[in-house]
């Protein structure tokens, strides 16, 4: 499975990568000690193969940077939406593959 539309994003790259994506970006803002985070990951994983050209997916841990607090994430994971440099949509708790493709195709069908 190749994991190209898979990013970890960090501080030093998080405007360049997520706020000037051409593409909706999703970011899981997560933590590697959290167990629903640890949960989900697999099937975000995946889901980012199955989106390629059409949302870019992107993981950032919110214990090695300032980007959380910045979003004002207070429980982990939260996926946000990110579209055209904006905080569009966001979801906070685990979520199993079904329930994860099933935000993503909710946020894709969004209108403007």
């Amino acid at each position: 499975m190749a994991l190209d539309n898979l990013v970890q994003v960090s501080d030093a790259d998080f405007e360049d990568i997520v706020l000037k994506s051409s593409l909706p970006v999703v970011v899981d803002f997560y933590a590697d000690w959290c167990p629903p985070c640890k949960m989900m990951a697999p099937g975000f994983a995946e889901l980012s193969s199955d989106y390629a050209g059409k949302m870019l997916f992107a993981k950032y841990n919110v214990d090695d940077g300032v980007r959380g607090k910045e979003y004002g994430i207070r429980s982990i994971p939260t996926l946000v939406l990110f579209d055209s440099g904006k905080d569009v949509q966001r979801h906070t708790g685990g979520l199993v593959k079904p329930q994860l493709k099933q935000l993503i195709e909710g946020w894709l069908r969004r209108e403007p």
